[in-house]
């Protein structure tokens, strides 16, 4: 398994083992133990840039997920899932926002990111796929950080 981080902002230190944990524990749930990903963390200016050069959208988000094994050449090597990009900043505020702690908050980020790198789509028409999504992302999240899930003995 193997995780690339590079970190362009210098607003927050990133906690690489975390990181690193956190997409380690859900790849093994996942059953991908022998994937490729790699990580950018940006401010929310760099994250701009990147919605608008790629995806014609001119404002910060908190996550981008670039995936590799979809398209005509998605199979070339499927150990390759792909790059995720958080906006630091984004993240931090919105944690503020929902009352999550910013390092919760990030870690769903990064699972939310590495389940759009495996097909799942939340921005569809179908409203099934959005809700498989939520289900899966608040699932893997709970069982990455050692939560226990609602009705859970």
């Amino acid at each position: 398994m193997d995780i690339w981080i590079e970190n362009r902002q210098k607003k927050e230190k990133i906690d690489r083992r975390r990181v690193r944990s956190v997409l380690r524990k859900a790849l093994r749930r996942l059953g991908r133990e022998d994937s490729e990903i790699s990580l950018l963390f940006l401010d929310d200016e760099g994250i701009r840039e990147i919605n608008r050069t790629y995806l014609n959208r001119d404002y910060p988000t908190n996550v981008i997920s670039f995936s590799m094994t979809e398209g005509p050449f998605g199979d070339l090597n499927p150990r390759v899932l792909g790059d995720i990009v958080i906006s630091v900043e984004r993240s931090r505020r919105e944690a503020l926002e929902s009352g999550l702690p910013p390092e919760d908050y990030q870690d769903y980020l990064l699972i939310h990111g590495l389940l759009h790198l495996l097909g799942y789509d939340h921005e569809t028409p179908r409203e099934q796929d959005g809700e498989c999504m939520r289900e899966m992302e608040r699932e893997l999240f709970y069982r990455v950080k050692g939560y226990r899930m609602e009705g859970e003995d």
